[in-house]
């Protein structure tokens, strides 16, 4: 049984380590290039891929442009997924965090 303990108090301790520094991480920028395609495959692997110009039309067929205002994230069941609405509260503060 003492065996079982002294990992999990190890692991614990850590972990009050590590949430503190986890919570003042601040928003940065995703800064998506012009001429870059970004791709979330049927695995769910992503890639990036450098574009060029000469089938831009044939591109932007059944394209749709993403609201202002959406929160892309990957689940606990690794599926990524989007939201339009409200993510940040009246302050700025991430409505999601791990402080909630």
């Amino acid at each position: 049984m003492t065996a079982l303990i002294k990992p999990f108090a190890i692991a614990v301790a850590l972990g009050a380590f590590a949430a503190p520094a986890l919570a003042q991480v601040p928003a940065t920028p995703w800064e998506l290039k012009p001429d870059t395609g970004y791709a979330y495959d049927k695995e769910g692997k992503t890639f990036s891929y450098k574009m060029g110009t000469s089938n831009a039309g044939e591109l932007l067929k059944g394209a749709k442009k993403v609201p202002k205002g959406t929160l892309f994230f990957i689940g606990h069941n690794g599926q990524l997924y989007m939201r339009s609405g409200p993510y940040l509260e009246g302050d700025g503060k991430f409505k999601f965090g791990p402080d909630q």
